[in-house]
Formats: C-alpha cells, structure tokens, sequence
C-alpha cells in the first residue's frame, strides 16, 4: 500500500496529512508555523504518524508546498503554493477555472486551463489588510479570539466600512469605530467583506471566469464563501 505525506508550511500555520492509496485520510495535524520551518513541518509531520500509528519507513512520498517547503528538510520534492493548489482544486472540483486563496499573509487568484495550468495570476499587495490576518488582529483588538470570529459575524445587524487598503489605516478604522461605540459584530463584518471586496478586485485582474474554486482557512466564515 503506498502512503503519502503532504506538509503546507504556511506563513501562519503548518499542516499536514497523511493519505493511502485509495485517498482516504490517515491523519492530519495544523499549528502555527512560528519562525522555526524545519521545526515545525518536523512536528506536523511526526504527529500524523503517531495518530496514524506509522514510522517514517512506511512512508513512500513526502510533498512539501507553502512559502517554507524549502525548510522540510525530510522532503522528497516540493512545489509551489500555485501549483499545489491548482492541481488539489481541479482534482476535487475537475471543472475549476478559476482559484481564490486566501491566507494568513497573502491572497492569491489565479486562471486555470483545463489541465490544471496556471494561465495567469495576481498578489495582494504587500499589505496585511487583505489577508487573513488582518481579521485576526481585528478579533485581538476587540478582545476575542479567531475561534469567535464566525459567531459574532453572525449577530452583526448593521456592518460598518472598512475601506483602508492598506493594514494600519484599516486598523486606525477599526479603532476609531470601537471609539464611536459601534458593536464588535457589525465592525468584524465589515472586516471581512473589505475581505470580500478586495478578493473580487483580484479575480477580475486574472480575467477569472466560471467554475471558481475557493481556498483558505478564512473560507469557514460563511460571508467570505458566499
């Protein structure tokens, strides 16, 4: 039976799976990648054999992806996020087109041919506002976690603009909405549709056309997916 390692160094969190030849999952661990790669992918990947029960021996192929794929030493190849991502979204969704990815420190959008090829491709700016982080910070100053992120957007009644394009003015907006009393929720809402907005501005800039593929952690908020 061939098993196989997939490890994403991401710039805010690590993951990894472990998957057999028939593509079911083994195991799976994520935690945040910090500033020691080597570190981490080795704890990522040390805990999926420990959940899967394995040894490194019963391991055919370990593929390493994200910003630090260079840093898994224990790696047999690495390739790009791009890639990575194109390929897993046209296996899954074999009619993608087009691919939104939206992470920690960057958003990523990108046009597919139908073999999975990345045709063209666009950044965020070098700018956290757009990014998943941005949210995060947003939650921090507010005094709640990224776990809680989701249930307060859902009380959110009236969301308030958050126009800055770039992290510390949107921050400062976010602060002097806090100042004029406006709720936690319909601040965080407005948080993730500048989110929203700025993912469409970088989907038009690839020409992005139907069937469109989502990606990222920061997809679990519903306002985000939708």
């Amino acid at each position: 039976m061939n098993i196989t390692v997939g490890i994403d160094i991401g710039s805010t969190y690590t993951k990894a799976i472990i998957i057999d030849e028939d593509r079911s999952i083994l195991a799976q661990d994520m935690r945040p990648t910090g500033f020691k790669l080597t570190e981490v992918a080795r704890e990522v990947y040390s805990s999926c054999l420990d959940k899967a029960g394995l040894s490194t021996d019963a391991i055919d192929y370990v593929i390493a992806t994200g910003f630090g794929r260079h840093q898994a030493d224990f790696k047999d190849l690495h390739v790009t996020d791009l890639t990575a991502s194109a390929r897993g979204a046209a296996f899954l969704f074999p009619g993608t087109r087009a691919l939104l990815d939206v992470g920690g420190q960057t958003m990523k959008a990108s046009r597919l041919d139908d073999t999975a090829k990345v045709l063209s491709f666009r950044l965020n700016d070098k700018c956290a506002a757009g990014t998943g982080a941005f949210l995060e910070k947003t939650a921090r100053y507010m005094n709640f976690s990224t776990e809680e992120i989701g249930a307060l957007m859902a009380t959110s009644k009236e969301p308030v603009p958050i126009s800055g394009v770039c992290a510390v003015f949107a921050e400062s907006e976010v602060i002097n909405h806090l100042s004029l009393g406006t709720a936690p929720a319909d601040i965080m809402q407005g948080a993730i549709q500048s989110l929203v907005d700025r993912s469409v501005q970088l989907m038009k800039r690839v020409r992005a056309e139907p069937e469109y593929t989502l990606v990222g952690g920061i997809l679990r908020f519903q306002t985000m997916a939708r």
